[in-house]
């Protein structure tokens, strides 16, 4: 029988009206659950690769075409200058072309050719997919850190952690969603792994600074050492009472939610964060795996080791600085000397984390992420033919897990590796096709602050999905 349209709405209005209800309540159920624990966690935008991330950042700016991206001609063409037209904007000036100092070899089942000074890393290459045509627009530290980490280098923008655990929440209430693991202090700072206007509960936690050794990154005041448990439950108890009935009275204020949070959370955290912490249990072959049997890798091998540990956990978010009071991998001069000691440092580390998360079943759905916020020119500077400046233009970085190709090269650089050429990958891109790898669409991924709404790609970012499996 045909049913005319009006007929059809007269007798399925009701229907209608159920459905926006359900909507409703749905919704008023999800704010519910939000205002209650603001870290539990959401269900994605679409199927999500990854769950986590582990983010490993080496702070100051580490050489792609002295580590992962192999440049024939800048080998043959040492001394000449450099044949194209240099950046209209550069941090200092360079000279003529400096080749490697270190051998490049062709590694795993895929025949990707790494350098020499990460010969740990070369064997897990199979499982790994470089991008060698990431590029920004910032040649200073400051700019370019706080570009990568939160999407722009002149605001003062929430960190990519912080909008990840914003969009997921976390798969623990006992512990925070992000945590940033001995984090640089210099260029950026705070501003790296806060939440700027996003509610204050997605901040990053920090463990200690990049000038602390990481045996002793710890949580401030995790113990309280003069009241018992029970008495904090009660403190906590009686003063949630007294913020909720200000609240009934003044309205909603989104800081006086953040601070009831921020201890009940912090009164949680007393339990699991020392567990967490606390790596006694670890095997003799797992701390050898992350170099902790050696004064030169156990430093950043213990922040690795923590780092698996956060995010079998279920902390969204981790993030391993590797850095020191100066900027670690920052050679404008003894590149030799300079990039050894550096990779050194992290190149076994680095290795044990991808086979102990592979070995666990964690590198399916555990996105690791490598990189520094920009890498170095094929050009030279300084004296001894043995430095390289800033190159924002044309840079690798690398991930690992988490629904990429394995033993996979996504775009290039040019001839030389100054500028990206190939499928070129910018910040914003890189940012988007992070987002996409946990099930979040960067373009719905939003906050409304100021009149507008904002995301972490900004107006841009397009997912690079040949990288994807």
């Amino acid at each position: 029988m045909l049913v005319s349209r009006r007929e059809l709405l007269r007798t399925s209005a009701a229907g209608f009206g159920y459905l926006a209800l359900a909507s409703l309540l749905n919704d008023e159920a999800r704010a519910s659950e939000t205002a209650l624990n603001p870290l539990a966690p959401r269900m994605p935008h679409f199927p999500a690769r990854a769950k986590r991330i582990i983010f490993l950042f080496m702070k100051g700016g580490p050489s792609h075409v002295d580590t992962f991206d192999y440049k024939p001609l800048l080998q043959r063409d040492h001394g000449r200058p450099y044949p194209f037209t240099r950046p209209r904007v550069t941090f200092a000036p360079t000279g003529s072309l400096l080749a490697s100092p270190w051998r490049f070899q062709r590694s795993g089942g895929c025949g990707i050719a790494v350098s020499e000074l990460f010969p740990h890393v070369a064997q897990c290459v199979d499982d790994i997919c470089f991008v060698h045509s990431v590029h920004g627009t910032n040649a200073a530290h400051g700019g370019a850190s706080l570009k990568l980490h939160t999407g722009s280098d002149n605001f003062v923008r929430p960190s990519i952690g912080s909008w990840v655990t914003y969009g997921l929440g976390s798969e623990n209430a006992n512990l925070p969603g992000f945590v940033t693991i001995c984090p640089t202090l210099a260029h950026g700072g705070v501003n790296n792994w806060g939440s700027a206007f996003l509610p204050a509960v997605h901040q990053g936690t920090p463990l200690a600074n990049a000038s602390i050794p990481a045996d002793r990154a710890r949580v401030r005041y995790i113990r309280n050492s003069r009241l018992p448990l029970a008495v904090q439950r009660l403190q906590l108890e009686r003063l949630g009472e007294m913020n909720r009935d200000h609240l009934a009275h003044a309205g909603a204020e989104p800081s006086l939610d953040a601070r009831i949070n921020s201890f009940e959370l912090a009164f949680r955290m007393q339990r699991d964060m020392p567990e967490a912490e606390n790596i006694s249990s670890e095997s003799p072959a797992t701390r050898r795996l992350y170099g902790l049997d050696d004064p030169v890798t156990a430093n950043f091998g213990l922040q690795c080791l923590l780092a698996r540990r956060f995010a079998e956990r279920g902390v969204r978010f981790i993030q391993v600085t590797h850095s020191d009071a100066n900027v670690q991998w920052d050679q404008h001069g003894d590149l030799r000397r300079g990039h050894s000691k550096n990779a050194l440092e992290v190149d076994r580390p680095i290795a044990g984390l991808l086979r102990d998360l592979k070995t666990r079943g964690l590198l399916e759905d555990t996105l690791v992420w490598w990189g520094g916020e920009f890498g170095r020119t094929p050009t030279v500077q300084g004296a001894g033919f043995d430095g390289r400046d800033h190159n924002p233009e044309g840079f690798t970085m690398w991930l690992a897990g988490g629904g990429v190709k394995g033993g996979f090269r996504h775009g290039t650089t040019d001839d030389y590796g100054w500028y990206a050429a190939e499928d070129k990958v910018h910040i914003h891109d890189l940012h988007a096709t992070i987002l996409h790898l946990l099930g979040l669409d960067h373009e719905r991924l939003t906050y409304r602050y100021a009149g507008r709404d904002f995301r972490l790609t900004d107006v841009h970012g397009e997912v690079a999905r040949e990288i994807m499996k």
